[in-house]
């Protein structure tokens, strides 16, 4: 990556090398579940040292974006792998094995953005929105009430029935967007009278709240998710 090692840049070089990589998956160069070119093969192509290669890759891999499988390459992530669904979904049951969730849509309707979905997604107020409220249970107990929010431009033509289990697999298949990373906020609440009567709890029990934004494989905020999760029996694991 020779005009970039010498470019006006402050970015270590593997950042750099990270940026080339994630660009060529967003312009579709490569798709989930393809293999990648050798550390050696990207190393000559991008003018760097191999080792520059292997420590970019290294941190898409950490990230979830690619996938080593021993003596077969490096791979990029699909996002209907288990694996990838566990990075982003964290309440797990104590003492248990991992457990993925199961979903209850209960309603999928469009909206306008408020203040804080705006400031969130960085977005206008007043943006059009898709919001999809849905119950997630564990283990067939409903453990999560959920409201998802798309910026509708993004998603247009989102389902209002039969809306999968895995929403980022449906982003990524439908509208070719692939979820980089999340930033989350944790916090205790008391659960709400809509809360209560999905999760089967008393009004007022306490509730972990879970604010999630997903980021694209460009950075762009392209969901918000408010979760606000059982935890008898439950926590959230962070590793």
């Amino acid at each position: 990556m020779t005009e970039s090692a010498t470019g006006l840049t402050a970015k270590p070089l593997y950042q750099q090398v990270r940026e080339r990589l994630v660009t060529r998956l967003i312009d579709g160069d490569w798709v989930a579940g393809d293999v990648i070119p050798s550390e050696i093969q990207l190393a000559r192509e991008l003018g760097v040292s191999q080792g520059t290669v292997r420590k970019a890759l290294d941190e898409m891999v950490r990230d979830n974006i690619l996938r080593r499988k021993q003596g077969r390459g490096t791979f990029v992530a699909s996002s209907d792998d288990a694996e990838f669904v566990f990075q982003f979904f964290r309440l797990q049951p104590d003492g248990g094995e991992r457990v993925l969730p199961s979903s209850q849509v209960i309603s999928v309707s469009r909206d306008k953005a408020t203040a804080a979905v705006a400031q969130a997604l960085d977005i206008a107020r007043g943006t059009e929105t898709f919001r999809i409220e849905r119950v997630r249970s564990l283990n067939n107990r409903p453990a999560i009430s959920e409201t998802v929010i798309l910026v509708r431009a993004l998603f247009d033509g989102f389902p209002t029935r039969d809306v999968p289990n895995n929403l980022y697999n449906l982003y990524a298949k439908r509208w070719g967007i692939r979820i980089g990373r999340t930033d989350e906020q944790l916090k205790a609440v008391a659960a709400t009278d809509t809360d209560a009567e999905r999760l089967n709890c008393a009004p007022g029990a306490p509730l972990l709240r879970i604010e999630r934004i997903a980021h694209d494989l460009g950075g762009t905020p392209v969901e918000l998710r408010l979760s606000h999760c059982l935890t008898d029996g439950l926590h959230y694991s962070a590793g």
